[in-house]
């Protein structure tokens, strides 16, 4: 069985700083992230998707944590086809065109950020969370396809926002197709019934990593505040019920990443403790 790693999409959430979870003497830059990463192995660059990331703050990461402790980094907005202010983009890249030579030129500065990750074994994957619009079909093929090849000696993982891609008619085929794109595929935990709404499922694209994501299970999602879309506090017995699934997931991959992003206060770092613990029950 793989190895199962929990952790939370924020480590620097303003939220999660004033809840008390910090303790006094570690609530600088340095302290919260060797706290964090003496309490949790993995946790989600949830910054990297609102403003380009940075070489320097990579090499800091890499300083003050283990070896083996995990940064999966959210693929900047630009790259995922999501609407971007001028203000998310370095100085001197604000006011040009969307074109190719601007696409080429993130792309670039994007890398060259998460690279000290990679080079020091600390990069667990890049996550390229897509759009609600973005809909299966050839279009979005070839999107992916270029992906993957921009992406090439990454660890590539995608998320879906479309429900459409993980309906049952057309699972296998998403799965087949991240495969053959060697890219991990993302499950994710949402409320359920909503016109957006994803099925809980827990798909492994690739043997070398799966990942999970809990969103919480808030009825406004898609739409009203950050904190309106994400508020939720998971009960044990709704952590429980995936324990199972994680564990058939883990079976068929090296490393498996469950991550909390309903970052309201300390919940997510909460229930990612909550569940390591219901894990590490099921191993005895």
């Amino acid at each position: 069985m793989g190895d199962i790693l929990v952790g939370a999409c924020s480590w620097t959430d303003r939220q999660l700083v004033t809840s008390g979870w910090y303790p006094r003497g570690r609530r600088d830059a340095e302290g919260r992230l060797r706290h964090y990463a003496s309490r949790l192995p993995v946790v989600e660059v949830d910054s990297g998707y609102y403003a380009l990331p940075r070489r320097r703050n990579s090499e800091l990461w890499v300083e003050r944590t283990p070896d083996g402790f995990r940064f999966d980094v959210k693929a900047f907005s630009l790259l995922t086809g999501h609407p971007t202010p001028q203000r998310a983009l370095p100085p001197d890249l604000r006011g040009r065109a969307v074109d190719d030579a601007l696409l080429d030129e993130v792309w670039e500065r994007f890398a060259d950020a998460v690279e000290p990750l990679r080079a020091a074994g600390r990069l667990g994957t890049v996550l390229f969370q897509f759009p609600p619009w973005f809909a299966p079909g050839s279009t979005a093929e070839r999107t992916l396809e270029d992906c993957a090849r921009r992406t090439a000696g990454w660890p590539l993982a995608v998320e879906f926002r479309h429900p459409a891609w993980w309906g049952a008619d057309r699972a296998d085929d998403t799965r087949a197709l991240l495969s053959a794109l060697g890219a991990t595929a993302v499950g994710v935990d949402m409320a359920q019934g909503l016109t957006g709404s994803l099925p809980p499922l827990a798909p492994v694209s690739r043997p070398g990593l799966a990942v999970v994501r809990f969103h919480g299970r808030s009825p406004a999602w898609g739409r009203g505040s950050k904190e309106d879309r994400f508020r939720h506090d998971y009960e044990v017995s709704e952590l429980a019920a995936w324990v199972p699934r994680l564990r058939r997931a883990a079976r068929r991959t090296d490393e498996l990443h469950v991550l909390f992003n309903n970052c309201c206060a300390d919940a997510a770092v909460r229930a990612a403790e909550t569940m390591r613990g219901l894990l590490t029950r099921q191993d005895r």
